[in-house]
């Protein structure tokens, strides 16, 4: 257990070493449209993986990614049973991106949010202080009330940013990031504002831009983020297709630093070292 925070630990402090080098100011929507998704890397056939809307018995938690691979099959789409493989293979499936060592380690936590030592459910990833976390992009904190659904009026933050064009950049990126914790104090004084929260928060920054537009570049489509995020559907019939370049430890972490260094973020509030909660009882661990 002591290695794996220890893991964590080196992720969060990393992400803001690196520098901007490798993002290209082209705002090219990631060549998604010149391959076709049935060829893309991995041989998906997806008439297996058609979007599905989830039913009332079904779990759904509060990351929009592993909803929508949920809803498209990638995960089982009850939302329940699911392993680390389980969540390693969807996002390679689904998005082309590869188990790296920061999904790794994000999947192996996601598992102490439930006392079941092999699977967690979606819901169960809910759990505040695992890899849950205040200030989202989509949903409210958990000492607001309800931090599993989508709230339109929070997303409204980053459906906003980048007028005047059609996709969202590592500069929009990091101003909704940054704007969100302006509101957020205002709604919810005792939020955690960590190095922790503020990795997750570029590390899905850099998750969107990738998945739904180009590594590289650190663009992406609006239309394609804003179906993900509302809808938490892959928009094939909008154009989408899987990044033809796999993300990986060679694309991913740069782009995720470019956000981070393009915030102004310090830690604030009581709590100012990185913690997390072990199990749904506790404890919670500071290092």
């Amino acid at each position: 257990m002591n290695l794996l925070f220890l893991s964590f630990l080196a992720s969060a402090l990393a992400v803001g070493v690196q520098g901007h080098s490798g993002q290209s100011e082209d705002h090219g929507h990631s060549g998604h449209g010149s391959s076709d998704p049935f060829n893309h890397a991995g041989g998906v056939d997806w008439n297996l993986h058609k979007w599905e809307k989830p039913g009332p018995n079904d779990s759904r938690g509060p990351c929009p990614g592993l909803n929508t691979l949920a809803n498209h099959g990638f995960l089982p789409r009850n939302g329940k049973n699911i392993t680390v493989q389980n969540i390693l293979d969807a996002v390679n499936d689904g998005f082309n991106f590869r188990p790296i060592d920061i999904m790794v380690v994000a999947a192996k936590v996601a598992l102490l949010s439930t006392d079941n030592v092999n699977y967690v459910t979606l819901e169960e990833s809910a759990l505040y202080g695992n890899i849950e976390h205040d200030t989202s992009l989509s949903r409210s904190d958990y000492a607001l009330g309800d931090n599993i659904h989508f709230d339109e009026t929070i997303y409204q933050t980053l459906a906003s940013s980048n007028p005047g064009v059609d996709y969202y950049n590592i500069t929009s990126a990091a101003q909704v990031v940054e704007q969100r914790l302006i509101d957020d104090k205002i709604v919810n004084p005792g939020l955690i504002n960590t190095i922790k929260e503020i990795t997750f928060r570029t590390r899905e920054s850099a998750f969107y831009l990738s998945t739904m537009g180009n590594v590289t570049a650190g663009t992406a489509p609006k239309k394609f983020v804003d179906i993900l995020f509302r809808e938490e559907r892959l928009p094939l019939q909008e154009g989408w297709r899987p990044s033809p370049v796999p993300i990986d430890d060679s694309n991913f972490p740069a782009l995720q630093s470019a956000v981070f260094n393009a915030t102004k973020w310090e830690p604030s509030g009581k709590v100012i070292c990185p913690w997390i909660r072990d199990q749904p009882e506790g404890p919670v661990f500071f290092f």
